[in-house]
């Protein structure tokens, strides 16, 4: 198995594409939904030409696929890696600086822009990686780890490949996804013009996580009508939109929610309200393993609603309910060989493999389902989405060397009838 060192193109490419503003916006009709999602798009499309990939490819959506080619005659399955080029929208992603911090001891980091300190009293997993080269915030803003070091990643280890002809491995496409915090990665993924047979999408946390599972996701919207008038003379008159939204909130269970979940409990997530005192729109996002518990949420949420519209009517309101992503444990089940790869080459590395599911979602939820069985490799990024999200640059090597040891694995492994396909 290779132990090759890659960090120094790794973190020269992470702090030069996190710096780079892609935060996704999921209130856009466009695609990608920003346009700043662009600027790295065009970066990474030239970087790919400047490598030497072949059928290099940007279209009009934003989906970037390029091909590094076989260095072995032997026919074995296409291997694609993916990763994704925007940040979420939860926090600021706009004017990163990201901090590094050689050799972490242990003791508290502090955030320079915020005066914010990263502790290990706080984020124990901290003290698993001291001697590490850390990247943080400076706390004005998240890293943006999530995903430009899967990106990183997919880089380095393509350049090391390129550099190194005399190691074995299929051909592999290379795709680089708009879109991904908001939902919308997978929407206008082009499976056949990819042309892989199976894929990773590199956008895990914590050294070992290996991943085919993810939530069955939903998005609500509940809406509670009102009527405003003057408040100095809205006695008898006035209907409150906002104290409606209130009161059905309140009648949800208080143990469905995420503060009280954890492994593989479910949760419904009042993710915000808005509106005005004549309509108020609540915002739920359900989460579950089971199918069948996620549309015991679905109910749940409208038989709340008939308890408002016995009470206040039936215009009182009303739930709409759109489906997100779905378990794609329920694809991967067939493509467990995808594991058993992944979880050798860990091992040989001394890395425990970790296959608990994602509490969460990838592009890989949606593209399994699409004919693309794509389960998850860590990064070693940790409190995504916020300003404490940190990377080990250690662990971002250890994965790129899971990756190259995978492609090296797809030219030995024993593939059965149908497992390629």
């Amino acid at each position: 198995m290779a132990n090759i060192s890659l960090n120094k193109a790794l973190l020269a490419r992470l702090l030069r594409y996190t710096q780079i503003y892609t935060t996704s916006d999921a209130s856009s009709q466009t695609v990608p939904s920003t346009p700043q999602q662009w600027d790295l798009l065009h970066l990474l499309k030239e970087e790919m030409q400047a490598l030497g990939l072949s059928d290099i490819s940007l279209d009009d959506k934003g989906y970037l696929f390029a091909t590094l080619p076989a260095t072995i005659d032997k026919p074995v399955p296409v291997l694609g890696l993916l990763a994704h080029v925007d940040t979420a929208p939860a926090f600021n992603g706009k004017n990163v600086k990201p901090q590094v911090i050689e050799r972490y001891d242990g003791n508290d980091i502090l955030l320079a822009g915020s005066g914010d300190k990263l502790s290990a009293k706080v984020f124990p997993s901290l003290n698993k990686l001291i001697g590490h080269t850390l990247v943080t915030t400076d706390g004005t803003s998240l890293l943006g780890a999530d995903d430009k070091s899967g990106i990183a990643i997919i880089l380095s280890v393509v350049e090391y490949l390129l550099a190194h002809p005399e190691i074995p491995h299929g051909k592999i496409r290379i795709g680089f996804t708009p879109d991904e915090e908001i939902g919308r990665g997978a929407k206008h993924f082009d499976v056949a013009k990819f042309g892989a047979d199976v894929a990773y999408t590199l956008d895990g946390g914590p050294v070992g996580e290996l991943q085919y599972e993810t939530f069955n996701a939903d998005e609500a919207t509940v809406t509670l009508y009102g009527r405003s008038v003057h408040p100095g003379y809205a006695k008898d008159t006035m209907i409150n939109a906002w104290t409606r939204a209130c009161e059905y909130q309140h009648l949800l269970p208080p143990h469905l929610t995420p503060p009280t979940s954890e492994a593989r409990q479910g949760f419904i997530f009042l993710r915000n309200m808005e509106g005005s005192t004549d309509e108020c729109r609540i915002h739920y996002a359900l989460r579950s393993f089971e199918r069948t518990e996620i549309e015991n949420y679905q109910k749940m949420l409208f038989e709340t609603m008939e308890k408002m519209q016995q009470k206040y009517g039936e215009q009182c309101g009303k739930v709409e309910i759109k489906e997100h992503y779905r378990n794609m444990g329920e694809v991967l089940v067939h493509y467990l060989y995808l594991i058993d790869i992944a979880k050798q080459v860990m091992e040989a590395q001394g890395i425990t493999p970790n296959i608990d599911p994602i509490r969460g979602g990838t592009d890989g939820a949606r593209l399994s389902f699409m004919g693309l069985p794509t389960p998850n490799l860590f990064t070693g990024g940790e409190n995504f989405h916020g300003p404490f999200e940190f990377i080990s640059v250690d662990t971002m090597n250890q994965s790129a060397n899971v990756v190259i040891n995978i492609a090296q694995q797809f030219t030995t492994y024993p593939f059965h009838s149908g497992e390629s396909l």
